[in-house]
């Protein structure tokens, strides 16, 4: 199938320049090689064995290497690959605070894209970010008091965004603006009522082709997210029009994508969704792309997305899917927040009451009776309630249900599933893990022929969102561990490829994803036979006392970032040498 081709251009050469500008601003002088690497390069060739050398953040040599430089590692028994490149991420606020995106780095991640779903935190009037976070909060999971604790809110542009967090990078970043962002600075209330004028169009095309300049990647939309009032958020209000306008505003710097979640509650209109990113590619030159394509019990390959995908490629459209390599589970906890409760109205609105409100809400015997009804008529994401199981338990009362699934639980005890979700995480003070596993996904012949299908991109993590829920990172050591090592279903350079140089490509970062000379020096050094992803962690790290959960790695020997050394030895370093790409 075709790929990007939009690295000719001069407009792209501009940008890699001004890229390379970035880098000789924040590296030092630094040199490094390392030697007797087996050598995957992210082209998909055969791994072979050699030395690469790095100097002032660039690949400066490949081969046998007599130089010597100012760093040597001996990499024998070791696989020596491009970073890898995380397309589809939510750390925007993460990186106000931490510029590692952790856990990215420590799974060979030295790239992440932010700014999907048609939200970023820019650009923003005074007194807009309480809509923001309201937003982030119920879309990504991300919540009011961590905003308050670490996101100061102190740019209105884009630009400014990008300048307050690069000083603190120590990971690439990859931004796109938001759609909803951009609709709500210019239209405020407006922006969820209405289509836009021409002259509020001309005011976003304006905003967009700034931000461009500034450094964005491209614009992310939405045809599916709903705010903090049930309402569409602004992106849904958009016209066919707008859409295009914008488009072709994130071409102007030779490069630019259109990210989009669809509408995958309803596949009929999921696949006109589809069809109108063709229309907006083929209109302007631009690559599209949406999340998630996951395989489902009564779709296992997708088979409907697939061909609207393949449809779109025969129109000579560039519209991608996403699509990862993990089962999609998630945890629901009454004490956090749940995706699962958001089509129940009572329940959404009990969960964004304070801890202690929840609390007497939950309790409360005729608020009860609603909530057991609605959970008795659960329709969308909700429906999956009842193949939830118990996880986690804090009283000695409960342990006799975990591990057991709600559903056997309410036959045994004679109760509705509601009640019984009620009772037990009462019990616990609401902090009960309920967790849906090995549904979504779980069909590993066919997760492994969407990963391989090249009309979806690898990278549908949602790393650094609903962190209450799951843990995104560390698909990538999946990968490696369950696909290309344990089931060899994978060929290590193919899997590489699909992680590095050919998102690389198709996104528009042409200085990276490749071991070659004059490209950037992010890479990654690991032990195929050892690595691997341990378990999710429920962990309180987070500003205003937020808990997230976490999966470590292990088998990674060093990750290099624009050719410094930014983890070594299962440790993080200070090193801060990630920059805006």
């Amino acid at each position: 199938p075709p790929r990007s081709t939009l690295s000719s251009s001069s407009a792209a050469s501009d940008v890699y320049k001004r890229q390379i500008c970035d880098w000789e601003f924040y590296m030092s002088n630094n040199s490094l090689v390392i030697r007797n690497a087996t050598i995957v390069d992210g082209t998909g060739k055969e791994p072979y064995n050699g030395d690469v050398a790095v100097k002032d953040g660039l690949i400066h040599e490949i081969g046998t290497i007599k130089n010597d430089y100012d760093k040597e590692i001996d990499a024998k028994g070791l696989v020596l690959s491009p970073g890898f490149i995380d397309i589809h991420t939510h750390f925007d606020p993460q990186l106000c605070w931490d510029g590692y995106a952790t856990p990215s780095i420590e799974h060979g991640v030295t790239t992440v894209v932010t700014g999907n779903c048609s939200l970023s935190l820019a650009p923003i009037r005074d007194g807009g970010e309480s809509k923001i976070i309201s937003m982030f909060q119920v879309i990504e999971d991300i919540k009011k008091p961590t905003f308050e604790a670490a996101v100061p809110f102190s740019w209105e542009t884009f630009g400014e965004y990008l300048d307050h967090i690069k000083p603190g990078l120590g990971i690439n970043v990859g931004a796109l603006i938001g759609h909803s962002a951009v609709r709500l600075y210019v239209m405020g209330e407006d922006s969820q009522k209405r289509k836009a004028t021409d002259d509020e169009i001309k005011q976003m095309v304006d905003i967009v082709e700034m931000a461009m300049e500034q450094g964005a990647l491209g614009v992310s939309s939405s045809y599916v997210d709903l705010d903090e009032n049930f309402d569409p958020v602004p992106s849904r209000f958009s016209c066919k029009k707008e859409k295009i306008a914008l488009a072709k505003a994130a071409t102007k710097t030779g490069r630019g994508v259109w990210q989009v979640v669809p509408y995958f509650i309803d596949m009929n209109t999921q696949l006109e969704n589809i069809k109108e990113l063709g229309d907006i590619s083929l209109e302007t030159g631009i690559m599209c792309t949406f999340q998630p394509v996951l395989s489902t019990p009564d779709a296992p390959k997708a088979e409907k997305i697939m061909e609207a995908l393949q449809m779109e490629r025969d129109r000579g459209a560039k519209v991608f899917g996403q699509t990862m390599p993990r089962c999609f589970d998630l945890n629901m906890r009454l004490s956090e927040t749940s995706m699962l409760l958001f089509g129940m109205p009572t329940w959404k609105a009990t969960m964004d009451l304070s801890l202690e409100q929840r609390r007497y809400a939950f309790a409360d015997k005729e608020n009860q009776k609603i909530l057991i009804e609605e959970a008795k008529n659960a329709q969308g994401m909700s429906a999956a309630i009842p193949m939830l199981k118990v996880g986690e338990v804090y009283s000695d009362k409960n342990k006799k249900y975990s591990g057991k699934y709600l559903a056997e639980i309410a036959k045994s005890d004679i109760k509705e599933i509601g009640q019984v979700i009620l009772d037990i995480a009462l019990e616990d003070d609401l902090k009960t893990e309920f967790q849906l596993m090995d549904v979504i996904n779980s069909d590993k012949e066919s997760v492994s022929y969407l990963i391989m299908n090249e009309l979806c991109h690898f990278g549908a993590s949602d790393a650094g969102a609903h962190i209450t829920q799951f843990c995104g990172t560390g698909d990538t050591t999946h990968l490696l561990e369950h696909y290309v090592r344990e089931t060899e279903k994978i060929s290590l350079s193919t899997a590489v490829h699909r992680m590095t140089k050919e998102v690389a490509d198709d996104w528009g970062l042409f200085d990276r994803g490749e071991i070659k000379k004059g490209k950037a020096a992010d890479l990654v050094l690991f032990d195929i036979n050892k690595v691997g992803i341990s378990d999710e962690a429920f962990v309180n790290d987070f500003p205003g006392e937020a808990s997230r959960y976490m999966r470590y790695s292990k088998g990674y020997e060093a990750v290099i970032v624009n050719g410094s050394i930014v983890y070594e030895n299962s440790k993080y370093t200070d090193i801060k040498s990630g920059t805006i790409v």
